[in-house]
């Protein structure tokens, strides 16, 4: 796939992009909470594991230092701070996740688990901080952000196939 340039293609702002993989991993959390079987399961885990690393990566590398240089109140910074914790409870579930036993109850509890963290995380970011982002930084601002996240995402894709 050939990389969009910057005057080739409209690239999504940050939070248009940020909300995209939310709900991609949505879909993905969904099928996997309806999944029955181990193989799929495991096909559907992978896919989850891949999407939510990368998107956790750029969120870290990028969004959030944009965003804690952005905020003015401590209300703005305990946003930042919640959300990097709210990573790191990810970290240490979706490991244990991935050890369990794809055939057993264990990793259907486990996996529903996932799903409630990352859909509070990513509620909490698209009613909290993605707004409050909208207000603290231009648009143009949050347009190269854009270009910086999936910049960001299409290397770190390219480096995991």
């Amino acid at each position: 796939m050939k990389s969009p340039t910057k005057s080739s293609t409209k690239s999504p702002d940050a939070v248009a992009l940020l909300k995209a993989d939310h709900a991609h991993v949505s879909k993905l959390l969904d099928q996997l909470d309806k999944a029955q079987s181990a193989s799929r399961r495991d096909d559907l885990l992978e896919k989850i594991s891949l999407e939510v690393g990368v998107h956790a990566q750029i969120e870290e590398e990028i969004f959030y230092p944009a965003f804690r240089q952005a905020a003015r109140k401590k209300d703005d910074r305990k946003l930042f701070f919640e959300a990097q914790a709210e990573h790191g409870v990810v970290k240490f579930v979706l490991p244990d996740l991935q050890q369990t036993d794809r055939a057993s109850d264990e990793f259907a509890g486990k996996a529903k688990v996932l799903k409630d963290i990352i859909e509070h995380h990513a509620e909490e970011e698209e009613k909290e901080m993605f707004p409050q982002a909208k207000a603290l930084l231009s648009k143009a601002e949050l347009q190269e952000l854009g270009w910086q996240l999936a910049a960001r995402k299409e290397a770190l894709l390219a480096g995991k196939k």
